[in-house]
Formats: structure tokens, sequence, C-alpha cells
């Protein structure tokens, strides 16, 4: 498992995720965690979890290994939330 620091600039507003550290298996399922949820985002699909509290795209996430590690589950570590 690795720890990956996900971001984003495009959504800025109040109530609004930044950034997050996450726990995944490679960079793909990182890029498509949700910092909120920990789940799959399911990008394209018009809801709070898509486009309310995240970026838009999955294009819009930045992704950047920080560590690997043995013996974390999938999943978020620690997310940077903007409350309004």
């Amino acid at each position: 498992m690795n720890l990956y620091l996900i971001s984003q600039e495009q959504n800025n507003d109040w109530n609004t995720y930044d950034s997050a550290v996450v726990a995944a298996p490679d960079a793909e399922t990182a890029r498509n965690m949700h910092p909120g949820t920990g789940g799959p985002v399911a990008w394209g699909k018009d809801h709070r979890w898509s486009y309310g509290s995240w970026c838009r795209s999955v294009d819009d996430v930045e992704v950047f290994l920080l560590a690997t590690m043995v013996g974390r589950k999938q999943g978020v570590v620690l997310a940077s939330f903007n409350a309004g």
C-alpha cells in the first residue's frame, strides 16, 4: 500500500476539499478516491460527492506519492476541508 497526497485547485469554494492523504495500492486508485468518503468518485454524475465538495474531473486531481508502507488498509488518512 502507498500513501498519496491528492489535491485539486478547480473547486475552491466553501464546503470543499482541497486535498487529502490517502492510502491506495496505486496512483490511479488514489486519483479516483473522494477525500470525504474514501470511496470512488462517480465522475460525470451530478451529485454532491463528485461536484459539490471535490473537483469535476479526474483530470483535475494531482497525485503525489508520499511513501510506501506495509499493513495499512485502503482509505483516507487525512483530509483538508474548507468549511463555510
